[in-house]
């Protein structure tokens, strides 16, 4: 019988036991979680989110070094940035660049990679391209990508706002699709709202050849969550979170329009959600409180960043386990 988990395009590509990418999310997905991910044979992007060339060089430096006597484990270690941060200050991208030994695969979400793309690929390095929509999606074919995730608005974080945000379960078949019949070559990912074997079965049923999972890998032992955050996510359900620009105002994030974040709808996202031209435009109290509610861990204040796939999160258990748990489902399923 033939296993369409280790023969998956993807898995292959890359050296993987499953077809699984962890997102590099940033303030999670730290050296810990991103080497646990590789030795649980899955592609391991370290999020190196904002660029901050400090942080990306400790956390990449630590998950290389716990990496270095597992061979097979060590060239599955990838990276990602936001892209339009890039533009203002490209440092840890050149420095990750500049390896010796090269990453896996970096990842480019949220802008126009072109700028940075013909670096990446002149190093013979795969870029990976995070689009929230069609019109996205030539954009970072032309750019070289060999490597395309379709993230739905379900995702947790980051993403296409409540607007124009597209569904997973309709956005990744026309990916799919438009794929094959413009660049077969080119592979297809699915992310937003997988977070057990059944995605992972339904993604690769709707044409993906894997997943980029976040919010389930974000709840995990490994993770830089906090264990208090985590706890609030595995208590949750999916109609408990929201997306808005709510806690970017509160962090001061300056995200482009069509981007927002979502999180745990929490008693201060609830306070300000129908008021943001008046948070906008007078932020002082509000960031105050939050600050306050980070340093107290008190999450009906600070942001817990989990997505409607949070309902499916049921322990704070460890990377691996997570990882065995949903290639072990989703084999099952589509055996």
């Amino acid at each position: 019988m033939t296993d369409r988990l280790t023969n998956s395009r993807f898995a292959k590509r890359f050296g993987l036991t499953t077809p699984i990418a962890l997102a590099p999310m940033a303030g999670a997905s730290g050296a810990d979680l991103t080497a646990a991910c590789c030795q649980a044979g899955t592609l391991g992007l370290l999020g190196g989110g904002y660029g901050d060339r400090d942080w990306t060089q400790r956390e990449y430096g630590i998950a290389a070094q716990t990496l270095s006597a597992d061979r097979e484990a060590g060239v599955r270690l990838g990276c990602g940035f936001i892209t339009f941060k890039m533009e203002q200050d490209r440092a840890a991208l050149d420095w990750v660049l500049d390896r010796q030994i090269k990453p896996a695969a970096l990842m480019l979400s949220f802008g126009d990679p072109t700028p940075f793309a013909k670096d990446i690929v002149a190093k013979d390095i795969p870029l990976i391209c995070q689009i929230q929509s069609m019109a996205q999606l030539p954009q970072a074919v032309d750019a070289g990508a060999s490597v395309i995730v379709a993230q739905g608005a379900e995702a947790g974080g980051h993403g296409m706002n409540a607007a124009r945000g597209r569904s997973t379960f309709t956005f990744v078949p026309e990916i799919a699709d438009w794929l094959a019949a413009n660049a077969p070559d080119v592979m297809l990912l699915a992310a937003g709202g997988v977070a057990d074997g059944r995605g992972l079965a339904a993604a690769i049923t709707l044409g993906a050849d894997g997943v980029l999972i976040g919010s389930r890998l974000w709840a995990t032992r490994e993770s830089l969550a906090a264990d208090a955050a985590i706890e609030c996510a595995v208590q949750a359900g999916g109609d408990d979170t929201a997306r808005s620009a709510v806690f970017d105002i509160l962090r001061k994030k300056d995200w482009p329009a069509q981007y927002d974040f979502r999180a745990l709808r929490n008693a201060l996202h609830r306070q300000w959600e129908d008021r943001l031209d008046e948070l906008r435009a007078n932020p002082a109290v509000a960031i105050a409180d939050y600050k306050a509610g980070v340093a107290e861990e008190d999450y009906s204040r600070a942001h817990v960043t989990v997505g409607e796939g949070t309902g499916l999160i049921k322990a704070n258990a460890s990377a691996g386990d997570v990882i065995a748990a949903i290639t072990k489902e989703a084999r099952a399923l589509l055996g």
